[in-house]
């Protein structure tokens, strides 16, 4: 059975029915260096996944970036694509290693290949998470491998086929690239700004992903917009920020995060008042960021 397509509402899809895991939203032309991704906005639960878990589906949302991509929806109307994924992070997460996985977990062994120590999986929040972000366990039991596998090979494998394509074609045709990673946080992330919340993390690695001129200029955009905007902390990027991000072959990465608080209801996974003026405002810096010189993203 699904529910009905509306962004508050998680969706339940039968396996036959399924489309592809990601979507693009495409530009009538796409004419700028960029590229958007929100790979945590997804809300198609699959139904064994809910029979697996002990966790009622509210609370299984509370993984999710919720709505990122309907905040940076406007990126086709400034030449850019946005791709989202529609499979939701507590299922498998794309922004880790393909195979980054807590033994204690699986039923079986894994195999030799597959990450078993990160920092993430110490978290519980591997490429099949452990717990959802407010601690609690997902799963009734352990999980076999082959259902790691399966995941893997369904979702996360065709999300970053679709990415590295988008990145590439992007590449060859401006000489440059951009990747803006999107997400969102808790709303009790941060502090240390002199008593006020921050609004936006930007991560590019301590700078070893993005050309400092482009993060200069989105903080600087952001700012402007009387947000409280850091760098590198508490989030320098993930795993696609570091893995895409080669600005020396022409591919920058910047990871960027906003507060819940300023669009939604955490607790209840709703949309809140702020939501209209967050996408203004995002707009705005997707057109400053559509006004970049290209060639600052090309190879040097």
């Amino acid at each position: 059975m699904t529910a009905p397509d509306d962004c508050s509402l998680a969706i339940i899809e039968h396996p036959r029915r399924r489309a592809l895991p990601w979507r693009i939203h495409w530009p009538r032309r796409h004419t700028v260096p960029l590229v958007f991704a929100s790979p945590h906005s997804g809300r198609v639960y699959p139904p064994e996944f809910l029979a697996a878990s002990r966790l009622d589906i509210l609370k299984l949302r509370l993984s999710e970036d919720a709505f990122m991509d309907e905040v940076f929806a406007a990126a086709p109307e400034f030449g850019a694509p946005l791709l989202c994924a529609r499979f939701p992070r507590a299922y498998v997460d794309v922004n880790r290693e393909a195979y980054e996985l807590d033994p204690a977990m699986f039923a079986d062994p894994l195999p030799d290949f597959v990450n078993t120590s990160s920092p993430r999986i110490a978290a519980g929040l591997g490429t099949i998470a452990r717990i959802v972000s407010d601690g609690e366990d997902i799963y009734h039991g352990p999980l076999r491998f082959e259902d790691a596998r399966q995941r893997i090979d369904a979702m996360y494998r065709p999300y970053h086929a679709a990415l590295s394509d988008l990145l590439e074609a992007t590449r060859r045709r401006f000489g440059g690239c951009l990747l803006v990673d999107c997400h969102s946080m808790p709303s009790g992330v941060g502090g240390g700004n002199g008593g006020r919340r921050t609004d936006v993390v930007l991560g590019d690695c301590f700078g070893t992903t993005c050309a400092a001129a482009v993060t200069d200029t989105v903080q600087r955009e952001l700012q402007a917009m009387d947000f409280v905007v850091t760098r590198n902390s508490p989030y320098s990027g993930g795993f696609t920020t570091r893995h895409y991000g080669r600005p020396k072959n022409g591919i920058h990465a910047l990871q960027i995060e906003i507060n819940r608080a300023i669009y939604m209801d955490e607790a209840r996974v709703k949309r809140g008042a702020g939501m209209p003026e967050l996408r203004r405002r995002i707009g705005r810096l997707m057109r400053a960021l559509a006004a970049i010189d290209p060639d600052v993203l090309k190879a040097h």
